[in-house]
């Protein structure tokens, strides 16, 4: 594998009231994240289809049923009017109105669209894919890989968005130390994560610990926050541990977040806080991502190092 160049967008949306909303854009697709298009978003979620030059999404990609992460009248207007070419949901059953709701609505979609691919991530699909690679541009898929009967949060979809020149790994909601054990030892998570959207808006329930951001060490971690910030995301326990292990914390309590590539595209980036409702920006930073130092290393150098890691997971 060789490094390439392509331009890459981030952007983590601010909402106004609870609940996630991002966009990853590469190689002329574009993913939204999260089941979310409201008044507060939709405005920034159109900037970004016209600065990306595309006027229609290729994925919908839901980590949870939960109503912060799919509201069903936005997940039919995202449907209606961005029209996906693939929808990606939860694959456990839903256990909300909210959720039930969202999964009739997007089979129906199915059901009007014969050309769109929908996907339930359940862990029988997430067996069927392919090994992965190290330092590639493929998307990965991680979990869940059981489904908890008692714990929704644990069923959340785990990805980690590779086909850019930086990744980006969501997480939804999970909150098991067990599996945040399991994707620390992972191989294309240790070593490939650039930014990292904090699991469960950064509550400090056990699964972001300082064992994880040791081993995952990623560069940037994104938190979604209303501007109240009534849950007080991320936790203070949290920013303690991300300032620790010299993680550069960016929420959108103040505004949009985006991270962008820059120069040739072939793995530097730069992060903007902006201010809400304005292209004033609050904050920047600028980084390389982790995989583009590796993939200007010969064959061997990498054959060495894929050697010190764990079997890849299912991408």
């Amino acid at each position: 594998m060789t490094i390439q160049s392509i331009n890459t967008r981030f952007r983590a949306y601010q909402l106004g009231s609870a609940g996630s909303s991002y966009s990853y854009f590469s190689d002329g697709k574009f993913v939204l994240i999260e089941g979310r298009y409201c008044e507060e978003n939709e405005p920034s979620i159109n900037q970004e289809l016209w600065i990306c030059g595309v006027e229609q999404i290729s994925t919908l990609h839901i980590t949870s049923w939960d109503q912060d992460h799919c509201s069903p009248s936005q997940v039919k207007r995202i449907l209606e009017k961005l029209k996906p070419s693939k929808v990606e949901y939860p694959g456990y059953a839903p256990h909300t109105d909210c959720g039930k709701e969202s999964l009739e609505i997007i089979k129906a979609y199915k059901t009007n669209n014969s050309k769109a691919r929908v996907i339930s991530v359940t862990p029988e699909y997430i067996e069927s894919l392919d090994s992965a690679s190290s330092y590639g541009y493929r998307n990965i898929m991680y979990w869940p890989k059981t489904i908890d009967a008692k714990n929704a949060n644990d069923n959340s979809t785990v990805k980690q968005f590779r086909s850019g020149s930086f990744n980006v790994l969501s997480f939804g909601d999970v909150e098991s130390t067990q599996i945040s054990s399991y994707l620390r030892r992972t191989r294309t998570i240790n070593s490939e994560v650039d930014v990292m959207i904090m699991a469960h808006h950064g509550a400090d329930n056990g699964f972001t610990t300082s064992a994880f951001l040791k081993a995952v060490r990623p560069t940037l971690a994104i938190a979604t926050s209303n501007y109240g910030n009534q849950f007080d995301h991320p936790k203070p326990e949290i920013r303690e541990l991300l300032h620790k292990h010299e993680v550069r914390l960016f929420t959108t309590k103040t505004g949009d977040v985006i991270v962008k590539s820059i120069g040739n595209h072939t793995g530097q980036f730069e992060v903007i806080n902006l201010k809400a409702g304005s292209t004033e920006i609050s904050s920047r930073y600028v980084g390389n991502a982790r995989k583009g130092q590796y993939l200007r290393n010969n064959e061997d150098t990498l054959r060495d190092r894929r050697t010190t890691h764990n079997r890849g997971p299912k991408r």
